[in-house]
């Protein structure tokens, strides 16, 4: 197998950037504005909602702001001042990105982000000159919860779905991918994306950093 027709779909917040902290901060902030306390499950479900949807749990569920439009709006405040100036990567996540790249494999990022957040925060971070196909739920107006927007992020860099990868943190997400056909690395950032058992459930591998894992052997799994 050459390595031009391995693609790698890479997931941005919690796995190549170390933000899920951040989109906690905002929601904790959101609550604050509210006057609400947010349970565990509520937690839980934020972590599956894209940004719009998130705009409508505050609003319907703790009546913040004069429409779910305006939550939006102050969810986009919040969160692009951490994009544009705090943005940093996962310790080895650009080193990994860029090795695969210079062997040949096709690098793309498919995420819950509007493309505003991860054009901004992609390039702080430094993998601008290494993923120049970006792709947002909102391009494909789907969420990660059906396959979607990694069918289509695949399309584009037209690689065999048998050798095109999934690194996310989120276990939704990685069952969303493995009930698809595509191969999966769970990264672990947090028990509320999900824990080492629940990632285990849905990867093929499962790691806790990419310092625990070099770019020729990633492509040695695809029988290269």
């Amino acid at each position: 197998m050459e390595p031009g027709r391995i693609g790698v779909i890479f997931d941005c917040d919690g796995t190549l950037l170390d933000s899920m902290d951040v989109w906690r901060e905002v929601e904790d902030e959101l609550a604050r504005r509210a006057g609400a306390t947010l349970t565990d499950a509520d937690k839980d479900e934020l972590t599956t909602l894209n940004i719009p949807e998130a705009g409508a749990f505050f609003h319907d569920r703790f009546g913040l702001g004069a429409a779910a439009d305006d939550v939006v709006h102050m969810m986009d405040e919040l969160m692009l001042d951490y994009y544009r100036n705090r943005a940093h990567e996962r310790p080895g996540a650009l080193a990994f990105v860029s090795a695969l790249v210079e062997r040949g494999v096709r690098v793309s990022v498919a995420s819950s982000s509007p493309q505003k957040y991860l054009q901004a925060g992609l390039e702080r971070a430094g993998f601008s000159p290494y993923v120049s196909l970006i792709v947002s739920v909102d391009d494909v107006a789907s969420s990660k919860r059906e396959p979607k927007v990694y069918d289509h992020t695949r399309r584009l860099m037209d690689t065999p779905l048998d050798t095109t990868w999934g690194f996310e943190d989120s276990a939704y997400a990685l069952r969303t991918l493995r009930d698809a056909g595509y191969r999966t690395v769970g990264i672990y950032d947090r028990d509320d994306a999900g824990t080492h058992e629940e990632l285990q459930a849905n990867a093929d591998v499962v790691i806790d950093s990419f310092e625990e894992l070099d770019a020729e052997t990633f492509i040695g799994w695809n029988g290269c």
